[in-house]
């Protein structure tokens, strides 16, 4: 089984499912010839030639009003959004239409699209290219948001998204695209969306986390067995809908729960992980949940490693809950 990492899971993903599909079609700023600013789209232009795989202009909420369009007509376009913090010019064709054709037709019509965006901070970005949106998205009914934190789940995880009916966010981890590695399969696999992974099991704490702080998290469970706490690390990769079932049995084990995301910490999808555990398990819970957040301000360009969740604090969290 090759070894791969994120950047070429994607990839594989996008290939896999351009052959077995004629009716999917990748478009976004620079995804062509160049094969997009982190070359996951590298060599489909090559492959499947200018009309499905298309270069745009550098216009957010055209890339994503054009992709609707060819939804709602019969094909099922991949959009790709350079980094993540470029998605607001979109946000009103994503949440206003997009998420609502279901819906608001009565079920008569879907709009199959994945999005493709680079998410995080970590390879000094400054605040323009390191944001963490997915709260706000998490937030739009009829949208599914989609957040691997290695290269197996990115390709199984993309693979399944592109064979929904409904559209999908899929947010992908820059700081790792080549840090992370793994065996992936070459052939076709699905993850099923909605499933969350236990990644390291443990008995003492539970600790929540997606995306690039999978790797923070599984670093201080490391850290925390070295003092003798036993850490369960859980892997939402599916944020909405998350995968309520496996919180719940993790933290009834445990008894004790931490959050980690990279986003800033007031309103962002830790606080509705925290309510939906203590509204159903709060008899439980040994001490309150914590959550190691970003903060509260734009994200920095000099001090983002200051900003960012690292494993001490990750451990500090943990050390804090079992003191409780």
């Amino acid at each position: 089984m090759p070894v791969m990492n994120i950047i070429e899971a994607v990839r594989s993903a996008l290939q896999t499912q351009m052959r077995a599909d004629a009716r999917v079609v990748v478009l976004g700023e620079d995804i062509g010839k160049f094969g997009g600013v982190f070359r996951a789209t590298s060599g489909l232009y090559d492959e499947f030639g200018g009309d499905r795989v298309i270069d745009t202009p550098l216009a957010e909420a055209g890339i994503i009003g054009t992709a609707i369009g060819m939804a709602l007509y019969g094909l099922r376009p991949v959009p790709e959004i350079q980094f993540g913090d470029f998605i607001f010019p979109a946000f009103d064709q994503i949440v206003n239409e997009l998420a609502k054709f279901r819906y608001r037709s009565g079920g008569q019509y879907t709009c199959p699209m994945v999005i493709r965006t680079p998410v995080g901070g970590g390879i000094r970005g400054g605040h323009y290219h390191s944001q963490s949106p997915e709260a706000l998205f998490i937030h739009t009914p009829g949208l599914k948001v989609v957040a691997p934190s290695n290269p197996y789940d990115a390709k199984g995880l993309l693979l399944a998204s592109m064979r929904q009916n409904d559209p999908v966010l899929f947010m992908e981890p820059k700081r790792i695209y080549r840090a992370s590695r793994g065996e992936v399969p070459e052939g076709d696999y699905e993850l099923p969306l909605g499933q969350a992974a236990i990644t390291r099991e443990g008995s003492a704490v539970t600790l929540i986390a997606w995306s690039g702080m999978v790797s923070i998290a599984e670093e201080a469970a490391t850290k925390a067995a070295d003092a003798g706490i036993s850490v369960e690390v859980l892997d939402l990769r599916t944020l909405m809908p998350f995968d309520l079932d496996a919180i719940l049995t993790s933290v009834k084990k445990t008894g004790r729960c931490v959050i980690v995301h990279e986003a800033p910490r007031t309103c962002g999808f830790g606080a509705e992980l925290i309510a939906s555990i203590q509204e159903r398990a709060i008899a439980h819970l040994e001490a309150p949940i914590l959550r190691v957040t970003g903060l509260d301000t734009p994200f920095p360009y000099s001090l983002e490693h200051e900003y960012m969740p690292n494993a001490d604090r990750v451990v500090n969290a943990i050390r804090q809950t079992l003191e409780w």
